[in-house]
């Protein structure tokens, strides 16, 4: 087997790997580049591959960044299938279209490209083949490639991928799901004698606060922003990063009464659209959710909580006295809703921005994040007077001890590791860590390495 790497290897977005084995090519994720804008010109690049060549693509989880240029693949003639547990097909629909909403947006005020059509994205659907956990498949039907998909506790739906073809067993990891997420599983082990582990180092270097914390950490800063009388903005992903934050709500204002009531405003149609999609695969819920479930217990309902679907609800927020708190997209500030918000209040030194993800360089979000006191938005200069705020325990990746522990919790460990999705200096830092800790060579891959198995 060979497998090339041509996106998500020198950065944290855009994943996209490459497979040849057994006479065929195989996709691992096909995402979208985030950075400095939603549209970036990377996504417009014409793709390294005739997609007409692909004969399969496997799909770890419905993030933009790993799902975004899937119409891309239709487009240009893709006739194979595309392979993901149903949770994933259903969010990576409501991803894209999301996605192609933006470009819309984006072609009528900035005149920028889009890429695909709402007939690409049907094409995907219609070529979409629901693939459960812990259930082998022979992706052409001789039995000479073979995969099996396991729980990341990534995102809803999320898996690493586990294929064997021409006596090799290969894992791709996809994004790795942080400890005692909510509402998610934890990540299942990794499976023995593995030949190639291709593992995401997002927070390869860093330790993340306990998930106790977390509750605490936002706890004070719901109630620093209700004493400072402002808005609490928080950028936030759709998918998982949103729930989330319901969830912890729900449990500190109706369960714990550790909070009071407010207004807060879920601006974000993914987000809500993403939410109904985890009230219909139960299933995958963590047995905490289950028993709030059947208790009678709404975890992303609760006293205060408005959903803000469509553009003229959004604008009726700024009609609400504050204290309120908006949590909208899109997570790194590179685009959506969020974006209105923070020309109003990122001025406001009674207002606070919680930052709760991952930015990637280039992003508004990662600007204010290293303490900007500038930044664009629209054409506008706006000074950033707020708080600022992050906590990383709210990240739906694993830190630096999450991705150690889960490497190492196969009996034999993998035999050869490389690193992929995280930046540069965080990969190297990850790759001394697995060989000090685990004693097992780990290479940082750059865009464009072919490694052979």
């Amino acid at each position: 087997m060979k497998i090339h790497f041509l996106g998500g290897a020198d950065d944290v977005t855009g994943s996209n790997s490459l497979i040849e084995t057994a006479g065929r090519k195989i996709l691992v994720d096909c995402g979208m580049y985030q950075g400095g804008q939603f549209n970036e010109e990377f996504n417009h690049r014409p793709l390294p591959y005739n997609p007409k060549d692909i004969s399969a693509v496997l799909i770890t989880h419905a993030h933009l960044d790993h799902v975004g240029r899937l119409p891309l693949l239709t487009k240009g003639g893709f006739t194979g299938f595309f392979y993901a547990t149903p949770a994933t097909m259903d969010l990576a629909e409501l991803v894209m279209h999301d996605a192609l909403g933006v470009m819309i947006h984006d072609n009528i005020k900035f005149g920028r490209q889009i890429l695909y059509s709402e007939q690409d994205i049907a094409a995907v659907m219609a070529q979409f083949k629901p693939l459960d956990y812990y259930q082998w498949q022979d992706l052409f039907g001789d039995k000479n490639v073979k995969v099996y998909l396991r729980d990341a506790g990534h995102i809803f739906g999320s898996a690493f991928i586990e294929i064997v073809s021409e006596g090799k067993r290969i894992v791709f990891s996809g994004d790795v799901g942080n400890v005692n997420v909510p509402i998610l599983r934890d990540t299942d082990n990794l499976p023995d004698d593995i030949d190639l582990l291709v593992c995401e180092s997002t927070y390869g270097d860093k330790l993340h606060e306990s998930d106790q914390s977390r509750r605490d950490i936002l706890e004070k800063v719901v109630l620093e922003a209700v004493r400072l009388g402002g808005v609490l903005m928080i950028p936030s992903f759709s998918l998982e990063r949103t729930q989330e934050l319901l969830y912890e709500l729900d449990k500190l204002i109706e369960q714990q009464h550790r909070l009071p009531v407010l207004p807060i405003f879920l601006d974000s149609p993914l987000a809500i659209g993403a939410t109904k999609i985890y009230r219909k695969y139960t299933q995958y819920y963590d047995e905490h959710a289950i028993r709030l479930i059947k208790s009678g217990d709404d975890m992303f309902d609760f006293p205060g909580l408005v959903l803000s679907d469509t553009r003229e609800d959004s604008k009726h927020i700024n009609n609400v006295p504050n204290p309120k708190i908006i949590i909208a997209g899109a997570g790194m500030m590179n685009g959506g809703r969020i974006l209105y918000h923070a020309l109003r209040y990122l001025s406001d030194p009674h207002s606070t921005l919680l930052i709760v993800g991952y930015q990637a360089y280039g992003t508004i979000g990662r600007e204010i994040q290293e303490g900007a006191a500038h930044v664009n938005i629209m054409g506008e200069r706006i000074s950033v007077k707020c708080k600022v705020k992050s906590i990383g325990a709210f990240s739906a990746h694993g830190d630096q001890a999450k991705l150690l522990s889960w490497i190492g919790s196969a009996k034999n460990l993998p035999k050869k590791v490389c690193l992929n999705h995280g930046e540069t200096e965080v990969k190297h830092r990850l790759a001394a860590k697995i060989k000090e800790k685990l004693n097992i060579s780990a290479l940082p891959v750059t865009g464009g390495m072919e490694v052979e198995v």
